[in-house]
C-alpha cells in the first residue's frame, strides 16, 4: 500500500530535481476531469513522503489558461494528499516586495475570465465559503520554512490572478496597484478555490520575479526575465520545501477538511447518478 504523502507541491518540474529526493515513484493518473498536467512524482524528502505535480506540464507545455486545474487538484486528493503548497512566480505591485523576495499571501483576487473554476456542475450545487482562501495554518508553516533560506520573506498580501498568458499593460498594472493588490500572477485562481472545494489546505510560496509594468525605474516584465529569476530562486524553493518536510506538523490545526459540511445545496435524491459517481471522492462522506 502506498504511503500517503504529508503534503503535495504544485509548481515547476525542476522542484523535484533535488538530489536528496529519494525512493522516487512516478504515478500516471487519470481523473473524471481528464489527466492532470503531468504525472505525480512522490519521493522521500527529509524522511517524509512528498508529492510533486508540474503545473504547466513537463517541459512547460500548458499555458495558464489551458491548465486542467480540476484534474490537478483531484489527482492530488485521490492519492491521499491533504495539504498543498503552490510554488509560483509572481510580479510585485508594491515597492517593498522586491524581485528576489518570497511572499506567502493571505488574500486572493480572481480576475480570470474563461476557466473551469468549480467541481460542482451538472446537477450538484455547492456554495463554498472562501473569505479566507488560503489555509492560515499551512501558510504559517510555509513562512517559517522559507525564513530558513537566504531570501527575504513577506507574510501576507493580496494576490491577483489574471488570465494571461500575456503580461499586464501599464494601465492595468497601475489600476491593480490602486485597488490595493500586492502581487500578480496567472495560476493561483482557480487552483486555490478548487482546493477549498476538495477540502485541502492550500498555501502559496510566491517568488517575486519583477515589478510587473508599473515601476518606472525597472525593466518591464518579460518571459525571459521571469524564467531567469525562477531558475535563480529554484534552490531557495527546494531548500524551503526540505525544511518544511522536516518540520511538518501532521495534525491539521484548521477547518479546511470540513469546508463542504455546510456547502452542499442540492437535495441528495436530485443529484444525477453520474454526477454523484464523478464527485464521490469529494462528497461521499456527506451523502
Amino acid at each position: 500500500m502506498m504511503e500517503k504523502p504529508i503534503f503535495g507541491v504544485i509548481g515547476g518540474s525542476g522542484l523535484y530535481g533535488m538530489p536528496d529526493l529519494a525512493d522516487v515513484e512516478t504515478h500516471h493518473l487519470d481523473t473524471p476531469f481528464g489527466p492532470p498536467s503531468s504525472p505525480v512524482v512522490i519521493g522521500s524528502l527529509a524522511g517524509k513522503r512528498v508529492a510533486f505535480l508540474a503545473r504547466h506540464g513537463e517541459g512547460h507545455v500548458h499555458s495558464p489558461s489551458e491548465i486542467n486545474y480540476r484534474a490537478n487538484i483531484y489527482a492530488l486528493k485521490a492519492i491521499g494528499v491533504e495539504r498543498v503548497v503552490s510554488v509560483s512566480a509572481c510580479g510585485s505591485l508594491r515597492e517593498d516586495y522586491e524581485p528576489g523576495h518570497i511572499v506567502v499571501p493571505d488574500q486572493l483576487f480572481d480576475f480570470t475570465k474563461g476557466r473551469e473554476r468549480s467541481f460542482f456542475t451538472d446537477g450538484l450545487v455547492a456554495h463554498v465559503p472562501v473569505a479566507d482562501p488560503f489555509c492560515r495554518d499551512l501558510s504559517g508553516m510555509v513562512v517559517e520554512a522559507t525564513r530558513e533560506t537566504d531570501k527575504r520573506v513577506h507574510a501576507g498580501g493580496t494576490f491577483i490572478t489574471i488570465e494571461g498568458p500575456r503580461f499586464s499593460t501599464r494601465g492595468e498594472s497601475h489600476t491593480f496597484r490602486s485597488w490595493g493588490m500586492s502581487i500578480i500572477g496567472m495560476t493561483t485562481s482557480p487552483e486555490a478555490f478548487l482546493a477549498k472545494e476538495a477540502e485541502l489546505c492550500y498555501a502559496v510560496m510566491a517568488h517575486v520575479t519583477d515589478y510587473d509594468t508599473w515601476h518606472a525605474g525597472e525593466e518591464a516584465v518579460t518571459a525571459d526575465l521571469v524564467f531567469k529569476t525562477v531558475v535563480a530562486n529554484l534552490e531557495a524553493a527546494q531548500d524551503a520545501l526540505r525544511v518544511l518536510a522536516g518540520s511538518f506538523r501532521t495534525t491539521r490545526d484548521c477547518d479546511c477538511d470540513s469546508t463542504l459540511s455546510t456547502s452542499l445545496s442540492t437535495r441528495p435524491d436530485k443529484i444525477p447518478p453520474a454526477t454523484r459517481e464523478r464527485l464521490g471522492l469529494l462528497v461521499d462522506k456527506y451523502l
